[in-house]
């Protein structure tokens, strides 16, 4: 009996472990908490909570008013946080809204499309919702450099018989360099030479994947599908300017990378994970 109880212990860990929600990818993810709510840069999306409260002087008050209140909230929340992201090392969306009254507008209608993802009823009246959008897609067709453009086919050359199978991605451990997300992302070697970058990915495949996965786990990161089966795994040495999304890596492995006769094809696809601090 006595031996069968670590087995049982393990088993009742194991269990709740997959029945709770944050076990088993959330804990991995990469969540900037900001003050209206936060990025979450593993899954590309924003959130933001919006309160709606009853009218007391006024008896007809109805939820559903209560509600289009809590989710005006919240989108106007989306929408703060959304001015802040970071486009690249230099600018944030709101440097770009400010260039158009045009794209200002288009940004505002995408925000509009966000979708409730957390409803809470109080007894007071009250209501809570948790809203979320997404920076992929039609976001990111918006804001991502003209310089990210639609890439051909890339034809590459068969793997030489005798040597290593391909690589299928890049994974760059970046934690304890102060890597910051953004909407673009660049790795150069020591002499800043890029190696990943614009002009690297294809502009269908970053709108709608993202130009990088970020996690906050090197386990998590490896079993990810973005990077397949077999990614090339190396170490950022620092990034270029303070909290930035462009990361240097060694002359060594970078050249190990261009060596890879595939790479070409696994960066275009946006086949990269970067592991940060959380």
């Amino acid at each position: 009996m006595h031996n069968r109880l670590p087995i049982l212990f393990w088993t009742l860990i194991w269990i709740v472990s997959v029945a709770m929600p944050g076990y088993g990818g959330e804990e991995q993810e990469l969540v900037e908490r900001l003050a209206a709510g936060s990025i979450n840069w593993s899954r590309w999306v924003v959130q933001a909570k919006g309160v709606g409260t009853p009218n007391k002087k006024d008896n007809k008050s109805k939820t559903h008013d209560v509600l289009v209140v809590a989710k005006q909230k919240a989108v106007r929340k989306i929408l703060e946080i959304v001015k802040n992201i970071r486009i690249d090392a230099n600018s944030i969306v709101g440097d770009y809204a400010n260039e158009s009254d045009v794209i200002l507008s288009k940004i505002e209608s995408l925000i509009k499309d966000a979708h409730v993802v957390k409803q809470n009823y109080l007894s007071d009246g009250t209501v809570e919702v948790i809203m979320e959008v997404s920076l992929l897609g039609g976001f990111s067709q918006l804001i991502l450099p003209q310089a990210i453009k639609q890439i051909g086919s890339i034809k590459t050359m068969a793997p030489t018989q005798g040597k290593h199978s391909p690589f299928t991605g890049l994974i760059v451990d970046a934690r304890k360099i102060g890597v910051r997300p953004a909407m673009t992302l660049r790795i150069v070697d020591e002499n800043q030479k890029e190696v990943y970058g614009s002009a690297f990915v294809s502009r269908e495949c970053a709108v709608q994947h993202g130009i990088g996965g970020y996690a906050t786990d090197m386990a998590f990161a490896q079993n990810h599908q973005r990077v397949a089966n077999k990614p090339l795994i190396v170490k950022g040495l620092r990034t270029i300017g303070t909290m930035s999304p462009v990361i240097v890596i060694s002359n060594a492995d970078a050249s190990k990378l261009r060596s890879s006769s595939e790479h070409l094809s696994f960066l275009k696809k946006c086949r990269v994970m970067i592991v940060v601090d959380q």
